[in-house]
């Protein structure tokens, strides 16, 4: 791109009446700068495009459709001018990132991500009242308001369809970024209201999933893979409700006439992701409501989902950096108790950076008993990271297995680390669960709880090379044979569990079963009372869970509702 779409004009004022005051931002039309409206005060945010191809005239149509949008979801438009060199549109200025930001970041959970897909479709069901289509909707073009509740922008309409007519055009041409673009516009029909829908469908499929649909192919092969359409979300997300997952697949339907309009696409999304009412015991019509007298009791406590999962996350990693940096003798302990502080403080802003401290607490411990035991613990911990770098802040759900093993309740793993995306990446936190409370216990001098294994000192301080420490391991596991095939089976377990839930107390039933045959027949000499004590418990909080208490959640958070 031209120096000339990020440069200012050379005066003090844009058009005598906005002063720049610092860029937030550029792309491939022309850059963003924050400004000062000298006339009015207010902040704006002014775009500045160059005069060159067919930029000027984007940033014209671009007006244009901002300028028919009357829509809290739509960013405002307040001034358009040029000179010479320059065109320049003045909005009204949002805090906040984009979409494409935020999932970089790992910072949207599944309500939050069900409710800005929601409010996108509200601003595009505007747009499409007033016979504009945007064509090109993709998460770096969605603003995300830094409010406690979530607040939506669409941006940039310099690609919109209106009136009939597309003269930025040429005959041939696909305008758009490729990855949100609908399969019928690349067999070459024009764009329609259903084209944004399908760009809105694959959005919530990359925020949901965790990954793009149409990702790890070779770029010539996108489009045909694009045309053959989204694989179906329940293939990564089977723990997601049934209708957000029929939903989201109608959104992505090959054929755009069995896509829903916009506004009815957000309809269904808000009422997929709200836990269904109880239904009522009685068949009598309901009696009138009447005004109760206001009286003490518990209220609606409102707790902002964003907020909850990085205060959960920050927490999770400033205990795990203390208990891993004190399971050996290293860190005073003044020293660790503000390293784990400094941890979950990163944490709540990195979430990544958070797990990997937490990961890293307890290499220098380790590396002070034995340096080959610090590089494998290093090499295992980076490779963990890799595995959870999409999901950072549920990748220390597997320290699930430490605390549950001393109280004897390890069958219930496979219900701790339900937070993990993924039926893969559940499994694998379950059976590292097991690992991981092996090792605690090891390094303890105990014996792992659900197993009866005594797994001694792991042989680690008498290592000197990697492979010294990896053949002690190994010999461990030898002799202990039930801590891998008791990971191996609460893994199929966690994996299954959303699947099985969804079945209804048939599908609970045979979980348990499956757990306590797996279990038994791989490890037959695991006490057998507590194996079925656990997994009788988990069997119990599965069921229980539609009915413990009333939680309906929405876009901003989660609303529960107390007992009154």
């Amino acid at each position: 791109m031209s120096s000339a779409a990020f440069a200012l004009p050379d005066r003090a004022l844009v058009l005598d009446r906005y002063r720049p005051l610092r860029p937030l931002g550029r792309g491939g039309s022309g850059s963003v700068w924050l400004a000062r409206d000298e006339r009015t005060g207010l902040e704006v945010a002014l775009k500045i495009v160059p005069r060159e191809g067919k930029r000027a005239a984007r940033a014209a149509r671009e007006m244009e459709a901002a300028s028919r949008l009357r829509h809290e979801r739509c960013v405002r438009a307040y001034d358009f001018a040029g000179d010479s060199g320059h065109v320049y549109i003045a909005y009204e200025y949002v805090r906040g990132s984009t979409l494409r930001e935020i999932l970089r970041a790992g910072d949207v959970d599944d309500a939050t991500a069900v409710e800005i897909a929601a409010q996108v479709l509200d601003g595009l069901a505007h747009a499409h009242r007033r016979g504009i289509v945007h064509r090109d909707v993709k998460p770096s073009n969605v603003l995300v308001e830094d409010t406690a509740d979530v607040s939506v922008r669409v941006l940039d309409f310099g690609l919109a369809q209106f009136d009939e007519a597309d003269t930025l055009t040429a005959v041939g041409d696909v305008p758009g970024t490729l990855a949100y673009i609908s399969p019928e516009r690349l067999d070459g029909e024009e764009a329609s209201e259903r084209s944004d829908v399908w760009a809105v469908g694959v959005m919530l499929w990359e925020a949901l999933a965790g990954s793009h649909p149409f990702w790890g192919v070779p770029l010539p092969q996108v489009a045909s893979t694009i045309s053959s359409g989204a694989p179906p979300l329940s293939a990564r997300r089977g723990d997601l409700p049934r209708r957000l997952l029929a939903v989201v697949d109608a959104a992505l339907a090959v054929d755009p006439a069995r896509r829903p309009p916009a506004a009815r696409l957000a309809a269904d999304l808000r009422e997929a992701f709200v836990a269904p009412a109880p239904r009522a015991r009685s068949t009598r019509p309901a009696a009138p409501a009447r005004r109760a007298p206001a009286r003490a009791g518990p209220k609606a406590v409102r707790i902002p989902a964003s907020l909850a999962r990085r205060t959960v996350h920050a927490g999770a990693v400033a205990v795990a950096t203390a208990v891993g940096g004190s399971l050996l003798p290293f860190w005073p302990a003044p020293l660790l108790a503000a390293l784990a502080a400094v941890a979950g403080l990163v944490a709540l802003r990195a979430p990544r950076l958070g797990l990997a401290l937490a990961l890293a607490a307890p290499v220098f411990p380790l590396g002070n008993v034995a340096q080959a035991a610090a590089v494998v613990y290093g090499v295992l911990a980076l490779g963990w990271l890799a595995v959870t770098w999409r999901d950072p802040r549920a990748g220390l759900a597997f320290c699930a297995g430490p605390l549950l093993a001393p109280l004897g309740l390890l069958a219930l793993l496979p219900l701790a680390v339900q937070p993990a995306r993924g039926w893969w990446r559940r499994g694998l936190h379950a059976g590292a669960g097991i690992f991981t409370a092996a090792a605690v216990a090891g390094l303890a001098g105990k014996e792992l709880p659900l197993t009866e294994a005594a797994v001694g000192d792991l042989g680690v301080a008498r290592s000197e090379r990697p492979a010294d420490v990896l053949h002690a391991l190994g010999a461990v596991l030898a002799e202990s044979s039930a801590i891998t095939t008791t990971a191996l089976a609460l893994g199929i377990v966690a994996a299954l569990l959303p699947w099985a839930t969804s079945r209804g107390l048939p599908g609970i039933a045979g979980l348990g079963v499956l757990q306590l045959v797996l279990v038994l027949a791989w490890a037959p000499a695991v006490p057998w009372v507590g194996l079925v004590f656990g997994t009788w418990l988990l069997c119990g909080m599965l069921a229980a869970r539609p009915f413990v208490g009333t939680i309906r959640r929405d876009g901003a958070g989660i609303v529960r509702q107390g007992d009154g």
